[in-house]
């Protein structure tokens, strides 16, 4: 009895797992297919209703005949771009030169101003200065009659060298007002001064830390080092003997720190260490230099710490290494191949070492010797300044660490002697930084300074080389984008530029902030390397081309990321790049093939412009031009001051008047939109009477139907009244990726640009908070013409709440074929799960309303990697090298939290180490790696069965027709949880260096790069006794070095 019980046991439990998988077998397929046709056939039907897109379709082949379509021609758009540019760019320097030719006296200090002392009176050095709210600067309130001088706070302010340079420097006021009423766009105007004040324009009150400090110090920034030297390879020698105990130690760290600040991209060094020995302070990088960039000089000054005081110095075993090392480096053609100097950071020297100086460095003396004596005897002080003098350097005695910044800034005037002696106003670019004081509504702007040196022009002091400062201005990169003419370039093109070292100028995926008020700058965000956005470029064929100055063209395969990185779209990309001529920058165009090749041409008479123009916004309220808040697409309206407060509408308006001849407006642009304003018209009168029409959209489902032309040209009506959207954001300022923007389309529209003709996408927001999950998109492409790379010439769609989308979703899952209405499987059934999800796997109707807008693969992962295995689905590979990674104190290194996707330089395990020593969290740099998934568009139907350790999960997949979306109905009786789930965390690449010679041969790697075109290394009128007090010599030691300079260096 028993055995037969056990049998029967048996027997039920194959039976239902056999019904189990025979669940969802012929008829359930056919009966899914059912229901997807039916949900398909409805939610298209309102989808095309309500957006119009039929009739719009309609218009646009109407005017088929009034159009002419023209393939872009890459390399002509490139080189054109790179002209409006150059002009640009020129434009900006040419406001530098005019500051230099008028070099009345008011001191007023940036601090003080305002300010009152006890009795009610302005403090010395403040006084009234009026300060004014200004859009044009962020509503910053400045004075744009006068400019402000700020004075570092280790400097004193009534130094009589900075009052007489505040005195001759006053003119530039009004060359700075010149500037400003002559180019509108131009933001801040300074001058740097080599004594250390910075004056600026306009002025504005500068507030100090919460300790009453203001560190900023202009000589210490990149624009006045870049301006006022050339590139220069340096080898820093410090001093560890063993009288280099204690405070010694402490201020040469500062003080070789120090140097490394002053050092560029364009610059090369090395640090050695030496007692009686050499030390490299990174042994990986003996006999060679580096690359001056931000992560080099940080790794260095992280091994500082690793310096201790010990044994004798043998300065002349230094020097000697040092003088090797610059001389072989130069051989190689990788370094600066300018400048040359070694800096001495040391308590003395007990010889003069004319030897080793006779050896390497003279007659030429093409290496400049800069020593930095520490501490305050000076009984080895003659040595030391000998030797600066012998070797065009200059001596400079370092007491305390207050004395540490002021001292190292000497030696960039010295070597900034040949080129003033040359009378070379060379102007120079920096790469891209943040500047934090001016925002453009998505957070901090991105700037470049344009800087050049200023120097006295008296004959009688010129062999002396007096640079009096540098003067420069910020040029927003938006500016660039203003030149670029985004219609151009389609859909998913984008323009980019880099510098001569292959950092990133201005491109679409450059992500200099993080968190999410991204507020915080990225370290090393100056610097991120093109390689690192155009990572699909394994070679760098593109990357080097373009550091190299040439012009060319490129194609490859490439994989952008779109919704926040959780969507992929594949493309094959054609980039056109040249140089632009006057900066250390190249431009790129990438262009995406198929519609993006293609652009046409719309013919509309004056009248109907006129007629257009009559009835532009505030008359027709649903009737928009969308463009990025302060970009000029359509008019300049920041070149003449009458124009800056136009709307564009209104400045369209205004040009299309003929009124005004000094509005500058892009006339093709202008044609071009208006041409979309007359076919699009239509689609107001078709909205207004589905409104008007109460017995249409009774359950006010839809909620929003919008339009969107290649021109910018944006329409978009409300079926609700506002307060009750339930998306508030959607299609205003705040969804930055819903809207018309300086480099790229709308999310929507790039979506539906990929998507089959006549055939719509649905997704869901990926916004933040549960209450954006409650509405659907649904868009859909209006193609010009029939053929296969048609330009894309609109997108129009509709926004519905979810609770909507998915009532009709489930309506049409209880549909039932059979006669007696007693279907073989239904949704309502507990042993099935049913699933809409969209081409990237992401739910947007379940059961569960919890896993709306999660990943398929997190909800049943066991089906996901079946679809996957089957080829329903690929999965994607991409990386991220500008990720930030939180490093928590308690955990390994490789235990990190993600926050951000994408790599960065392995070192960082340095920082790594450090946080957790201190037991505290840190944001690091680190490169991931990341999944997205995208669906086979040639699988229409797919069923399958998983073998789940004793029972068969079935499934079957269905596409929704004219969609994007794919019905899966999957059997829940099987329990596959032990596959685990697929996820779309981002996973951060450890990279495992297993020796020390892989850990140095990364350490060494320097990608190409492109010197400056300018180098100044020396001059033969140079003076070279300006050498930091060498005239004080005792008269013996003087007269020795005179005649020795006789015999030696003849002039």
């Amino acid at each position: 009895h028993c055995t037969k019980q056990l049998i029967s046991n048996n027997l039920d439990a194959a039976s239902r797992h056999y019904q189990s998988a025979m669940l969802l077998a012929s008829p359930g397929v056919s009966l899914v297919k059912l229901w997807a046709s039916a949900f398909g056939g409805e939610i298209k039907s309102i989808s095309a209703k309500y957006s119009g897109s039929q009739l719009l379709q309609k218009k646009y082949k109407e005017f088929e005949q009034a159009v002419r379509v023209q393939e872009i021609d890459g390399l002509r758009l490139v080189k054109k771009l790179a002209e409006n540019m150059e002009e640009m760019f020129h434009k900006k320097s040419e406001a530098m030169k005019v500051s230099q030719t008028k070099l009345l006296y008011e001191y007023f200090n940036a601090v003080l101003i305002n300010e009152i002392d006890e009795e009610g009176n302005s403090v010395e050095l403040g006084g009234d200065f009026l300060l004014q709210p200004n859009d044009h600067f962020n509503n910053l309130s400045v004075n744009l009659s006068l400019s402000v001088v700020q004075v570092p706070t280790n400097m004193y302010n009534k130094d009589s060298a900075i009052v007489n340079g505040v005195y001759w420097s006053e003119a530039l006021n009004k060359v700075f007002v010149d500037n400003f009423e002559r180019d509108p766009s131009l933001i801040w105007q300074y001058f740097g001064s080599a004594k250390g004040f910075f004056r600026q324009y306009p002025g504005i009150k500068w507030r100090p830390d919460e300790h009453g400090v203001i560190a900023f110090d202009c000589r210490n920034r990149k624009w006045y080092i870049q301006a006022a030297t050339s590139p220069k390879d340096v080898v820093i020698l410090v001093d560890v003997s063993g009288s280099m105990k204690g405070l010694r130690l402490t201020i040469a760290r500062q003080t070789v720190s120090s140097i490394l600040d002053t050092l560029g991209d364009d610059d090369f060094f090395n640090v050695i260490a030496y007692n009686e020995e050499l030390h490299y302070v990174e042994p990986c990088l003996n006999g060679t230099l580096v690359q001056a960039d931000v992560t080099n000089k940080n790794h260095f000054r992280m091994n500082l710490d690793k310096l201790f005081a010990k044994g004798i110095g043998m300065l002349d075993v230094g020097l000697t290494e040092a003088f090797e090392v610059l001389y072989d480096f130069n051989q190689t053609g990788r370094g600066s191949a300018c400048s040359q100097a070694i800096m001495l950071v040391t308590d003395g020297a007990v010889d003069t070492y004319d030897a080793v100086f006779a050896k390497y460095n003279w007659p030429d003396r093409k290496v400049r010797i800069f020593p930095y004596l520490i501490g305050r005897e000076s009984a080895f002080a003659d040595n030391l300044k000998w030797m600066a003098c012998a070797n065009k350097g200059y001596f400079t005695q370092i007491s305390t660490l207050a004395d540490v910044q002021e001292n190292v800034m000497e030696y960039l005037h010295v070597l900034s002697r040949p080129k003033v002696i040359d009378q070379e106003h060379d102007t120079v670019w920096t790469e891209a930084y943040v500047d934090s004081t001016l925002e453009d509504g998505q957070g901090p702007i991105l700037m470049t300074t344009v800087a050049m040196p200023v120097f006295s022009t008296k004959n009688e002091t010129r062999n002396r080389g007096i640079l009096l400062g540098v003067v420069g201005t910020d040029v927003p990169v938006s500016e660039l984008l203003k030149t670029i003419p985004k219609y151009k370039l389609g859909i998913h093109g984008y323009a980019f530029a880099i510098t001569n070292n292959g950092y990133i100028l201005t491109h679409p995926d450059l992500r200099p902030l993080y968190e999410e008020n991204k507020k915080r700058r990225k370290p090393n965000y100056s610097s991120v390397d093109l390689s690192e956005v155009e990572w699909e470029d394994k070679d760098d064929i593109l990357r080097n081309a373009m550091v190299n100055r040439k012009t060319g063209t490129f194609s490859m395969e490439v994989k952008k990321t779109v919704d926040k990185g959780k969507r992929v779209l594949v493309l094959h990309n054609d980039y056109y790049y040249t140089d632009i001529k006057g900066t250390p920058f190249s431009l790129g165009v990438a262009l995406s093939r198929g519609h993006g090749k293609y652009f046409f041409r719309g013919n509309v008479t004056v009248e109907e412009g006129k007629q257009i123009s009559l009835i532009l916004p505030p008359s027709i309220p649903s009737f928009s031009l969308s463009f990025f808040p302060f970009l000029s697409t359509y008019c300049n309206t920041d070149e003449h001051p009458e124009h800056r407060y136009l709307s564009q509408i209104d400045a369209i308006k205004l040009y299309l008047s003929g009124r005004e001849p000094h509005l500058k407006c892009d006339k093709e642009l202008i044609q071009e939109v208006l041409f979309d304003a007359v076919v699009t018209a239509p689609l107001e009168a078709y909205w207004t009477n589905l409104v008007l029409n109460k017995s249409e959209n009774s359950d006010k489902g839809v909620e929003i139907a919008y339009l969107g032309t290649r021109t910018g040209l944006s329409r978009i009506n409300l079926f609700v009244v506002p307060d009750q959207l339930t998306n508030q954001d959607f299609l205003t300022a705040e969804d930055k990726e819903g809207v018309f923007n300086a480099d790229h389309f709308p999310l929507w529209y790039k979506r539906a640009a990929e998507q089959v003709p006549g055939t719509f996408v649905y997704s869901l927001p990926f916004n933040t908070g549960n209450d954006n999950k409650s509405v659907v998109l649904a868009s859909t492409a209006i193609q010009l013409l029939d053929e296969r790379e048609s330009p894309i010439a609109a997108a129009v769609g509709i926004q519905m709440k979810l609770e909507f989308f998915q009532r009709k979703f489930w309506t049409a899952s209880r549909q039932c074929a059979a006669l007696d209405g007693k279907c073989s499987i239904s949704c309502d059934d507990e042993n099935i799960n049913c699933y809409l999800i969209d081409n990237n796997g992401f739910i947007l109707v379940a059961e569960d309303y919890s896993l709306t807008g999660m990943f398929f693969g997190e909800a049943e992962g066991a089906v996901m990697n079946k679809l996957l295995l089957m080829g329903s689905f690929k999965r994607v590979t991409l990386y991220d090298y500008q990720a930030i990674c939180r490093i928590f104190s308690e955990s390994s290194d490789s235990a990190r939290t993600l926050l951000d996707f994408n790599l960065y330089s392995w070192w960082y395990s340095d920082l790594t180490a450090k946080a957790q020593r201190g037991g505290r969290t840190m944001l690091v740099p680190c490169d991931t790696e990341y999944p997205a998934f995208i669906s086979e568009r040639t699988i229409k139907e797919t069923t399958g069965n998983i073998d789940c350790e004793g029972c068969i999960k079935s499934f079957v997949i269905q596409q929704i027709p004219s969609s994007n979306l794919f019905m899966v109905v999957v059997d829940n009786k099987c329990d596959c949880s032990a596959a685990g789930p697929i996820t779309m965390e981002p996973i951060e690449i450890m990279y495992i260096l297993f020796t020390e010679s892989l850990k140095c041969e990364r350490l060494k790697f320097q990608k190409d790069r492109r010197r400056p075109d300018s180098c100044h290394p020396f001059h033969p009128e140079e003076n070279s006794m300006e050498c930091g007090g060498a005239l004080g010599l005792y008269p013996s030691l003087t007269t020795t070095l005179l005649c020795l300079m006789l015999a030696l260096f003849p002039r």
